[in-house]
């Protein structure tokens, strides 16, 4: 890979960092609430998110702490980048939109997807992923911006330009400057308490065993010949 080309995708991969996301996402729900917008969206569309970093956690967990996955898909568990990205960078771009003309909530929710799926594109250049993984992650992310844009209406914000020049000043200095993510290990640890075990089960292990299990019916079928 080009080393430009890296840079840029790795970069690119820092926007679906919790750490980054949720602050912003945090200002923009309070920003909706001190408005007096519509409650029952804000609240929605929070339930949806933690239900979805749940199971996100979840299959993290399982994997490293117990070695549960999906072999044939190399699956080991949701990417938390693709998950936060389609589950909020729409929404946020949605509320920071004005509702008319209504095409421009709609562009605004296409560019969140796209970027969402660049998002995801970009833990596969980075191998951090596998597709699956990348996969589960953009369609939980996205049913929760889906669930939440198609059954409620999103409030718009009539504020001043500086939130969203704020934000856009935000993800200028975080992306590039802000500490390496430590969300995995604070999984991790959490895995290995729960199981018990005193290291994590890796993705090599995991495909080490999904090889001889490959292998195990053909050299029992040549054994009987």
């Amino acid at each position: 890979m080009d080393p430009s080309s890296h840079e840029v995708w790795h970069l690119l991969t820092r926007l679906g960092e919790a750490e980054i996301l949720l602050p912003a996402a945090a200002v923009v729900v309070l920003a909706l609430l001190w408005r007096g917008s519509n409650r029952r969206v804000v609240g929605l569309w929070l339930l949806l998110l933690f239900a979805a970093a749940a199971v996100t956690t979840a299959t993290k967990v399982a994997f490293i702490g117990w070695g549960l996955g999906w072999p044939a898909l190399d699956f080991t568990g949701v990417s938390g980048h693709a998950m936060f990205a389609a589950a909020v960078i729409p929404m946020l771009l949605a509320a920071l939109t004005p509702a008319r003309p209504p095409r421009a909530r709609r562009l605004a929710v296409a560019c969140g997807v796209a970027l969402a799926l660049a998002v995801g594109w970009s833990r596969l250049e980075v191998q951090a992923h596998t597709v699956s993984e990348v996969v589960a992650g953009v369609l939980l992310g996205g049913a929760v911006s889906a669930t939440v844009l198609s059954q409620a209406h999103l409030p718009q914000l009539r504020l001043n330009a500086w939130l969203p020049l704020g934000l856009v000043l935000w993800l200028a200095l975080m992306l590039p400057y802000a500490p390496p993510s430590r969300t995995h290990d604070v999984v991790t640890r959490l895995a290995l308490t729960l199981s018990g075990r005193q290291v994590p089960h890796t993705r090599s292990e995991f495909r080490a065993q999904r090889r001889t299990a490959a292998h195990t019916p053909a050299a029992g079928a040549d054994a009987k010949g």
